[in-house]
């Protein structure tokens, strides 16, 4: 009989160290916590949930960006989901949102096949006309499960099977995600038609019975700014070589998910939005063959909700503590960062603005993305690149700062029911939360009328993603194209 060997993987400490992918160097979001930094494929970067609308009806679009830092021109291309990795978007609804509760979850497993593992090149043994043909060696497909309880056990609910992952962008190989089909030129812009996705996106776009839509794939990295300076200690964004965008020609790995929102109880309330990955507590390997968990008893080991909470607010000393802990307990383990952020001082806010931020805890506590859902859709960036499907008619980059309101049905809001366009209410793709966060710690929302910061509005001075949204779903970009693309 072949030997076993059973490595516990503790969430705390232990997990790290069976990992050998070296990591990028460059200061940046997406390196959130210490422990997480280790273990690419479970480190979730940013966190979106916004009102969308398809064919008439409401939807709750969430999305979760994994993987950071993934430099396109690279072989072979091994960036991709991790088959033991549970990844999960969670949602609350009604009162579970103050409680930091989950009412339904998502989950998404992976399955990773090769056509031949004869060959030096383990992604792509020829070039790749359509999603799994003869060119596409490396295939991963997923599934979705919705879990929710009955008041005494979990109900599993299965919402799609066996789907499609869309190879990545490697340039000749993957022509069609390429501007003239060709995979010496740059990726292709977002469209603002289902119908001109590219081939291998549009065929892994997924629709249930149900009307749930879903994609899981490489995209490119939408979260913009330079948050270098901000690790560089320098407040004013500064220097021969200002602005630069530290995520600029970067890819990730994107799951999306729309929710109708009838699923969810109706649109007469507020949503609460994170996500998880976890890993199974015991892994049993093989010498001739994958690990033996047959139901792993999973352990969280990452957790994003709001942008910048985790990397900018909570001190390194709590940072794995965050990853490990469920948002339940963020308001006796992590409310007095967001009161008193650090930050705050950094950028030079007066010292009133350094203490009592009750108005930034009420974002951040717990660290929920908060959705009005009784709004309409909500508003969505394009792209200022040429071919790029154009901004929607009021969007801004910095919502309600820039004057890109909703109205809500639910809430006064700042009056007559105007709520953000963008986060903090809910986040789209295109939001400038660095901006945003910063115009807010700079301004006093805690009085009425608020105090709002009348300096510049851009204060890291980027301004733009590298590349176009897409306005349809999966609404993430093209991933860029390993052939042809730049950091900046």
């Amino acid at each position: 009989m072949k030997s076993r060997k059973r490595i516990k993987l503790l969430a705390a400490a232990g997990f790290a160290a069976l990992l050998a992918i070296p990591l990028p160097t460059r200061a940046s979001s997406h390196m959130d916590a210490p422990l997480i930094t280790l273990d690419p494929a479970a480190n979730s970067t940013d966190v979106y949930a916004f009102v969308s609308q398809r064919a008439g009806k409401k939807y709750l679009t969430t999305a979760v960006a994994l993987y950071p830092f993934e430099e396109p021109g690279i072989g072979p291309n091994k960036y991709n989901f991790d088959d033991n990795v549970l990844y999960q978007i969670n949602v609350a609804t009604g009162g579970d949102v103050a409680k930091g509760r989950a009412t339904v979850s998502y989950q998404f497993q992976f399955k990773t096949t090769f056509k031949t593992v004869n060959t030096i090149a383990p992604s792509f043994i020829g070039v790749i006309n359509a999603v799994d043909d003869g060119g596409q060696n490396l295939t991963q497909r997923y599934s979705v499960t919705k879990i929710t309880s009955d008041g005494k056990k979990l109900v599993k609910t299965k919402l799609f099977s066996d789907v499609l992952v869309p190879p990545n962008n490697q340039g000749l190989v993957t022509p069609l995600y390429n501007q003239g089909n060709s995979g010496e030129n740059l990726a292709k812009e977002g469209v603002s038609d289902p119908a001109a996705l590219d081939p291998y996106t549009k065929a892994t776009v997924y629709t249930s019975q149900l009307g749930y839509q879903v994609f899981a794939g490489q995209r490119d990295d939408g979260f913009y700014a330079d948050v270098q300076s901000v690790f560089d200690l320098d407040p004013t964004f500064s220097g021969p070589n200002k602005p630069f965008d530290s995520q600029g020609g970067f890819n990730v790995h994107t799951i999306v998910l729309s929710i109708p929102v009838s699923e969810l109880g109706g649109d007469q309330q507020i949503a609460g939005v994170w996500a998880t990955t976890s890993r199974p507590a015991v892994t049993v390997l093989r010498a001739d063959g994958p690990p033996l968990n047959s139901s792993p008893i999973w352990i969280q080991v990452g957790r994003q909700g709001n942008p910048l909470f985790c990397e900018l607010v909570i001190s390194q000393k709590d940072k794995d503590k965050y990853n490990r802990q469920t948002p339940a307990r963020d308001d006796t383990s992590f409310k007095q960062y967001a009161l008193a952020p650090e930050l705050a001082a950094i950028v030079g806010a007066p010292p009133n603005l350094q203490t009592n931020r009750t108005d930034l805890a009420g974002i951040f506590i717990p660290d929920l993305i908060k959705v009005d859902l009784s709004t309409g859709p909500a508003r969505l960036a394009g792209g200022s690149n040429p071919g790029a499907a154009p901004d929607d008619a009021g969007f801004s980059r910095l919502g309600i700062f820039g004057g890109d309101t909703l109205t809500s049905a639910i809430q006064p809001g700042f009056g007559g029911g105007a709520v953000p366009g963008g986060w903090p209410n809910g986040r789209r793709f295109g939001d400038d939360v660095v901006d945003i966060a910063l115009i807010a710690i700079l301004s006093d929302l805690r009085v009425s009328p608020p105090v709002i910061f009348t300096g510049s509005n851009n204060l890291d001075r980027v301004t733009a993603n590298d590349i176009g949204y897409n306005k349809v779903f999966p609404y993430a970009a093209t991933p860029l194209n390993g052939r042809n693309h730049g950091h900046h």
